[in-house]
């Protein structure tokens, strides 16, 4: 017991504000699995632990942007629908591809992510072109086609799901930075929920540490929920630029080392 204390102490602080940067752009698993390696879990164990944990978050953050009527609802559904299949894909597929190539490829994109959004001051302040030009079939291929991308990308790499997919909703649909991020936050849930069961099913989660971290990362999701609806776009384009950030620091550092 305490060093199940101890493994706690430093790890729900983390999984806090892992929640918090999660639930208003994304990338969250660039704080809370380095924080099960840094108490010691085995990198199945760190990564299926993670995984249980981000999900239950992301259920409180989906269910705080569904209440404040920041989501739509079909394009939503239609995502997390690709993203229960896209992820289980992605898993199965990370066991034969080469991720220092994929990492590669992305510390190249993500300065480039950067950049345009830099550049590009407007992008999800207003939709860029509204949602409804598109045609019903057009929306519904689109919407379960951003669900499958990114949900493959979550079963390959991981970190940063939700802001690509996020992303994505802006990029694609037109959606503007607030509602991308809600309709991301249910996408994004289904996505875990499908890795969770692989890593549940596989015997590679410690159990003890799914509750105490769940009650911190429900904790840091729901208020990073309430933040970025009450700031709106703005908030959330900030943030999206620390998250990028740490994804380019943390690949750089992985292909390195």
């Amino acid at each position: 017991m305490p060093e199940l204390l101890k493994m706690c102490l430093i790890l729900c602080p983390l999984v806090f504000l892992a929640g918090f940067v999660d639930s208003v752009a994304g990338g969250g698993g660039l704080i809370s699995l380095p924080a099960y390696l840094l108490i010691g879990l085995p990198a199945h164990v760190a990564a299926g632990t993670n995984k249980v944990v981000a999900c239950i978050g992301t259920s409180f953050a989906a269910g705080r942007y569904l209440k404040s009527g920041c989501v739509k609802l079909k394009p939503a559904l239609l995502a997390a629908a690709g993203a229960l299949l896209g992820s289980f894909l992605g898993t199965k597929a990370a066991l034969g591809l080469n991720e220092a190539a994929l990492k590669t490829v992305l510390l190249c994109a993500l300065p480039l992510t950067a950049v345009f959004l830099a550049v590009k001051k407007d992008f999800g302040q207003a939709a860029a072109r509204p949602a409804k030009a598109r045609t019903p079939g057009a929306q519904v291929a689109l919407s379960a086609a951003i669900g499958l991308a990114i949900g493959i990308y979550d079963g390959l790499v991981g970190p940063g799901t939700g802001t690509f997919m996020m992303m994505a909703f802006t990029a694609v649909l037109g959606f503007d930075l607030l509602t991308s991020t809600g309709c991301a936050k249910i996408g994004n849930l289904a996505s875990n929920v499908a890795s969770s069961v692989v890593w549940l099913l596989g015997g590679k989660v410690m159990l003890a540490l799914v509750l105490p971290a769940a009650v911190f990362g429900a904790a840091g999701n729901l208020l990073g929920a309430r933040y970025a609806i009450r700031g709106g776009s703005g908030k959330i384009r900030g943030m999206i630029f620390v998250v990028l950030g740490l994804m380019f620091a943390k690949l750089l550092y992985d292909l390195l080392t």
